[in-house]
């Protein structure tokens, strides 16, 4: 199924289902999202039951969910949306406090199609989902990315522009590292708003030595320079340790567009939101 993965919504009221088993959660998120939206339809569901019978009675925007529902996982949740909504493509976000060990164990599956934090607070929740169903523009962001195939680098920075991005193209870590020590040096930090890499690469560092090096040596948490990394191994340990090393979320290849660029797209914005709060702006 190929569809775009923006501006596919009518945004002069869109309707957004959010459903949670907690009513305080739910009118939280709510009242929100009336600020942010006004001129949205907000669609409260306690359970996965009620979210599946809401459903069926028009055509619904975008959707949140808990990751733990009384009735089922929200996962599940995700699932039977992909499944049965006549729609061609319906964001879901999972809303929740355990999203990093998910990921970890990839537990969260291609049915979501991004995450949100609970620690980040529900006002930046509504301003997230607002860049979904409301987007003003292209959000723009410095992409550094890292991949050593010509080929694949000049189709992926084309797709990347095409959304409004600026790329800067090292072709191996060595490239990479000396790039963000340059703009260290300059006061630009970190420089970018996040990093995208292969993990295989000519040379003799990995995109796993990228990440660990981000981390360690240059002392960037995963919230004040997000580290998206593209893999084609599919073992699931393999996936686990690039996690835990410091990477914030994994594409698999072969790389789908819409896939690539919402996860690219979120991890800029979570990012910027995080500099903000902590004064890296």
């Amino acid at each position: 199924m190929s569809t775009p993965a923006f501006r596919t919504f009518d945004n002069t009221s869109p309707r957004i289902l959010v459903v949670d088993g907690s009513k305080v959660v739910r009118k939280m998120i709510e009242g929100v999202l009336r600020q942010q939206l006004p001129q949205a339809e907000i669609i409260l569901c306690e359970n996965g039951d009620e979210a599946k019978v809401a459903l069926q009675q028009g055509a619904i925007n975008l959707v949140t969910t808990a990751l733990r529902l009384p009735d089922m996982d929200g996962l599940e949740l995700a699932r039977y949306l992909r499944e049965h909504t006549p729609q061609a493509y319906i964001p879901i976000i999972v809303v929740s406090g355990d999203v990093q060990d998910r990921l970890e164990t990839r537990s969260i599956t291609d049915d979501v199609t991004d995450y949100f934090d609970k620690s980040l607070g529900f006002t930046a929740l509504a301003a997230f989902i607002k860049g979904y169903v409301a987007p003003e523009g292209a959000p723009g962001g410095e992409v550094l990315y890292v991949e050593d195939s010509k080929v694949v680098a000049v189709a992926t920075r084309r797709m990347l522009e095409k959304h409004g991005l600026k790329v800067m193209h090292c072709s191996g870590v060595e490239d990479a590292i000396a790039w963000l020590e340059s703009a260290l040096t300059q006061g630009r930090v970190p420089g970018c708003d996040v990093v995208l890499t292969d993990v295989y690469l000519k040379g003799e560092l990995t995109g796993k030595d990228l990440v660990k090096s981000i981390r360690n040596d240059f002392g960037y948490p995963k919230g004040q320079l997000p580290v998206l990394v593209m893999t084609g191994d599919a073992n699931p340990a393999n996936q686990t340790e690039l996690l835990r090393s410091g990477a914030n979320d994994l594409v698999l290849k072969p790389i789908e567009e819409r896939l690539l660029i919402t996860k690219l797209l979120f991890q800029l914005r979570v990012g910027r939101l995080l500099r903000e709060r902590h004064g890296h702006a």
